[in-house]
């Protein structure tokens, strides 16, 4: 299955929920290749951090900040489980090569009728890619949110009748992802029994369930 972690907006937190649902998939025994298409490279920057920590391989990070990677995916993918795209912000050529490449579409969008609205570009396209790919599968992925603010049941509610709709796992606003990275780390190796981790095998567990 190839996933691509994707929205136009930045800051939404894709490189983080890209790199521990890799780490996820991985701690359960698949083969997992991230491929980093975002031209800041955060999740190459991460592994490097990991590499200077002298701690294991997890899966495999490669950098593809081209449009090219529809052609380029498939064919890692064939000796792996998983492939998962760390898109980038508002390079309009690589979101639309890696839209083609996925099966399953993520959208991350925090708690805040901003990124709601900033969303219409990035389903715009998304309805090119699916004149292509018409069995394509897109979830928005609410993320950095507190579960119990207002805002957060609000913004759970507009995307309820939504298309894409909204998965059912929420990760939340949580220190751990940030104490985790400097690190080179994933919560469930830094706070293995943190809500954070729980929240992101939650996350694992469902999109793992799309493709089926």
């Amino acid at each position: 299955m190839i996933v691509a972690m994707l929205n136009q907006k930045g800051g939404v937190g894709k490189t983080t929920l890209a790199l521990h649902l890799a780490g996820e998939w991985a701690r359960r025994g698949q083969r997992v290749t991230l491929i980093d298409a975002d031209p800041q490279g955060s999740a190459l920057d991460w592994s490097q951090q990991r590499a200077r920590e002298s701690l294991p391989r997890l899966f495999g990070i490669l950098g593809l900040a081209r449009d090219t990677l529809h052609r380029e995916a498939p064919d890692l993918a064939r000796n792996v489980h998983h492939i998962v795209i760390d898109g980038p912000p508002r390079v309009a050529g690589l979101m639309r090569s890696a839209l083609l490449a996925a099966d399953v579409i993520l959208i991350p969008v925090q708690p805040s009728p901003f990124d709601g609205w900033g969303s219409a570009e990035m389903l715009a396209l998304l309805s090119e890619a699916r004149v292509y790919r018409p069995q394509l599968v897109a979830r928005f992925v609410l993320n950095r949110c507190g579960a119990r603010t207002v805002i957060a049941r609000e913004t759970a509610l507009t995307f309820a009748d939504h298309d894409p709709p909204l998965l059912a796992s929420k990760i939340g606003q949580r220190v751990a992802f940030a104490d985790a990275a400097q690190s080179g780390r994933l919560v469930w190796e830094a706070h293995k029994a943190s809500p954070a981790a729980r929240e992101i095998a939650a996350l694992a567990a469902e999109v793992g369930r799309l493709a089926r």
